[in-house]
């Protein structure tokens, strides 16, 4: 094996950074730039996939540049990215045939209602882990080749190809020679049965979506092909690891073992759980999910909850109501005050995600007295992120019978202690926050550099892995419980609120 390092391209939702890794897992050189976002209508999110291709490669070369090495110095390249979001492009040209349609975007949820009233929800839950909801990928796929006159018929005569953002930087990378995605990728496209690893010919019938378009499904970790030197700085790399973001965030926190589980902390949160080899079906909705899979290993799954509001909430004290000036700001004044003092924050400014899913849903401020002050406030605010994450981990405890015994934080507001130790006393176990923040990139390096030999096993990896700092719970047991029931109250009370229509 040749090379002394390995890339990362993470290809985000607003940006796309690029990471070098040394052999001993260390960030040796690191690049981002962010992309324009696109709203044509109420709802509707989209990307310019070229302009994604120019963003990626111009980070590439700036993380090499700042690592001071050329590209043929590299092992191996991990490509961890968006998940959902919708490519269609011209196998012959490598065009895309419009903008990318991001996972974000609203616009099938016609789509998805007359599927569930037509009774079909269960089928979709049952294959694929997932629930009918416009997040995924296969309505927007429907809606693209509904509403681009002949692309349909131009899918079945295998003119045109679909993928995922990694999928797409893939077949851009290899100049069209491999149309490729991973299981973790393929798990999010309500097409994919995720126990027989296929996709599945009647969910493609019901979505009306030809067999042809689609890529083939590979491990995670494995070589995919090798960089066309036109392509990629004029050398050939082998592209060795695939997976999606949050995925990508497990694998790189380390959680190889059944029940190890982390929180990515973010505008919203994802919570992940290690469920082993067999898939948990959840009636607590969440959804089950591959996590990944390591060459011919058998693939390993996951539980997921999605929060859709934790760091926005921050966001909307800083810009909404003007209390503070900068998210950094929200740990110092909530700090300020021992309690919230009975304060409890809903923050269901967009509904309820995982596990209430209630569209319908509005933020909601309980228990707001003559002493109440904008602090108060500010740590009610923090303690709802941390309360939100109870609620995930709680679901998955019935679904899955496994209890938590620790959890592993990322994303930017892992960086808050009062947070991180809020989030210990809330759940009664540790919370342990990483030396490397950066766990997404970090999991797809991982993923590519055991594919090719850089490293050697998962137990090297695991020894990579350095705590920086660990959250004892302080709290007493009973203490714990008796917030969380009144968190749950609140909630209640937050349920429902919004007419639907």
């Amino acid at each position: 094996m040749s090379g002394e390092y390995v890339l990362s391209i993470d290809q985000g939702t607003t940006g796309t950074t690029a990471l070098v890794f040394g052999r001993e897992g260390g960030v040796r050189g690191r690049a981002y730039s962010e992309f324009a976002q696109h709203y044509p209508s109420p709802g509707w999110v989209e990307h310019d996939p070229e302009e994604i291709w120019r963003v990626s490669m111009r980070v590439v070369g700036a993380a090499l540049g700042d690592a001071q090495i050329p590209a043929r110095q590299l092992a191996a390249i991990g490509i961890t990215n968006q998940r959902e979001t919708t490519v269609l492009w011209e196998r012959d040209t490598g065009m895309p045939v419009g903008r990318a349609i991001v996972w974000q975007d609203r616009r099938t949820a016609g789509i998805t209602e007359d599927l569930r009233a037509r009774g079909l929800e269960e089928t979709f839950r049952r294959k694929t882990g997932l629930v009918l909801d416009p997040y995924f990928s296969g309505t927007k796929v429907m809606w693209l080749l509904d509403n681009t006159p002949g692309l349909r018929e131009r899918a079945r005569r295998g003119e045109i190809a679909f993928g995922t953002v990694d999928s797409w930087l893939v077949w851009r990378l290899t100049g069209g020679r491999v149309h490729a995605t991973d299981y973790s990728n393929a798990s999010r496209t309500l097409m994919y049965d995720i126990h027989a690893l296929e996709w599945d010919d009647d969910l493609l019938e019901t979505l009306d979506v030809p067999r042809e378009l689609l890529p083939e499904v590979r491990p995670s970790s494995g070589v995919f092909g090798e960089t066309a030197p036109e392509a990629f700085f004029g050398a050939s790399v082998p592209i060795a690891g695939i997976a999606g973001d949050q995925q990508a965030a497990l694998f790189g926190q380390a959680c190889y073992a059944e029940g190890m589980a982390k929180n990515t902390y973010g505008t919203g949160s994802f919570v992940l759980m290690h469920t082993g080899r067999e898939a948990v079906s959840s009636r607590e909705g969440l959804l089950a999910t591959i996590a990944w899979g390591v060459e011919e290993e058998p693939v390993e799954y996951a539980l997921e909850g999605s929060i859709f509001i934790t760091g926005a909430a921050v966001q909307w004290l800083r810009d909404g109501l003007g209390i503070i000036s900068s998210a950094v700001e929200s740990e110092e004044l909530a700090s300020s005050v021992e309690s919230s003092d009975g304060v409890y924050f809903v923050p269901a400014l967009t509904g309820l995600g995982a596990p209430h899913w209630d569209p319908y849903a509005r933020g909601a401020i309980i228990g707001i007295t003559r002493g109440t002050t904008r602090a108060h406030l500010a740590r009610a605010t923090l303690e709802s992120i941390a309360y939100q994450t109870r609620d995930v981990v709680e679901a998955m405890r019935r679904d899955s019978g496994i209890e938590l015994r620790e959890l592993r934080a990322d994303g930017g507001a892992a960086g808050n202690a009062l947070l991180m130790q809020l989030q210990a006393d809330v759940l009664g176990v540790p919370v342990e926050v990483p030396g490397i923040t950066e766990t997404t990139a970090a999991g797809a390096a991982y993923l590519a550099g055991l594919a090719t030999g850089f490293w050697r096993s998962r137990e090297e990896l695991v020894s990579r892995w350095r705590l920086e700092r660990r959250y004892e719970p302080r709290m007493s047991r009973e203490e714990r419980d008796a917030l969380y029931a009144r968190w749950l109250r609140a909630v209640e009370r937050a349920r429902g609120w919004a007419d639907p229509d």
